[in-house]
């Protein structure tokens, strides 16, 4: 069974780029898949989040956005279990996606045929495809389906590239080549199942920005990428700026109740549970009182607060 809907799967595919299908997605494919996004887009179609939020969602934790999702109904856009180049580096960027098969001499050659239609270059591999559309602010993701010894999509001479084209790095559900010399990017990083001293063989690309696969999470084009030391969480574009903003009033929430806490002012239940209108004046009081910055501006707070049931 499992053969018969590979064997489907690689023959619709090849129909696919026969009639004429694009190796990377149109930018009117694109704005379907994130429809609700309403705000500025990229040249391909990809939702154009702004820097300021990804530099704010850098200080977002794992959970509090894994939590703010799940509230959503998003529970499958999680994937952990990574070896990173700069374990203790924070990531945050536009995802391009790019899918990889097993190689299939007959499926590659139409890939390869439609890659000339889309005057994609023709020297080297077609590993090279997506490094070459990408931008500053994004994050190239691939599934490269867990690929590890001859699966290496990337070297340090890539590696060059992409951090000169994103100032970012990678996020493979493959492997990389060429560790040391990929640490020594200042600046790149990459989340990555393994590392192998080989060159790519026997695989091939696919696709450029479509939806994909890595690992347990589904991953579209123009989602946004929290990557950290614990592993990595993909956020629908038209959802980061609320969570962002949900996940910086929780930490504050967290500042205020575990000072109240040490201070012996509430009993933990108190804290844990629905606030009593005595705590949410000593919340507001104590936020006017705030004595670092505060990551939101004061409207965003005023805004969000008037909205929610704390």
């Amino acid at each position: 069974m499992k053969k018969a809907v590979i064997a489907i799967l690689v023959f619709s595919l090849a129909g696919r780029f026969a009639n004429g299908q694009n190796v990377g997605s149109s930018p009117e494919y694109i704005k379907a898949l994130t429809a609700e996004w309403k705000g500025e887009r990229l040249d391909d179609g990809r939702p154009k989040v702004s820097d300021d939020i990804l530099k704010r969602l850098k200080n977002i934790s794992l959970e509090e956005a894994w939590g703010v999702l799940r509230n959503k109904g998003f529970q499958n856009l999680f994937e952990g279990d990574w070896t990173i180049i700069h374990p203790d580096s924070v990531m945050t960027g536009r995802v391009v996606t790019a899918q990889y098969m097993p190689l299939r001499p007959d499926l590659e050659k139409q890939v390869k045929e439609q890659g000339k239609i889309e005057n994609r270059s023709q020297q080297g591999g077609t590993n090279s495809w997506p490094i070459d559309i990408l931008v500053e602010g994004d994050v190239y993701v691939a599934d490269a389906y867990g690929k590890i010894a001859d699966g290496t999509l990337i070297g340090d001479n890539l590696g060059n590239s992409i951090y000169a084209r994103s100032k970012r790095g990678v996020i493979f559900y493959g492997a990389v080549r060429d560790v040391e010399g990929l640490s020594e990017i200042n600046g790149f990083n990459g989340w990555i199942k393994g590392s192998d001293p080989s060159y790519i063989q026997q695989m091939m690309l696919t696709s450029i920005n479509a939806p994909i696969r890595v690992g347990r999470a589904t991953v579209l084009p123009g989602d946004v990428v929290l990557a950290k030391k614990y592993g990595v969480i993909f956020i629908p574009a038209y959802l980061v700026e609320d969570l962002v903003l949900t996940s910086e009033v929780t930490a504050l929430r967290d500042e205020f109740g575990h000072q109240r806490l040490r201070e012996k002012k509430y009993l933990p239940g108190q804290i844990d549970s629905q606030w009593s209108d005595e705590i949410k004046k000593d919340f507001l009081d104590w936020l006017n009182n705030y004595p670092g910055k505060l990551p939101m501006t004061r409207a965003e707070l005023d805004n969000y607060l008037k909205e929610r049931n704390y």
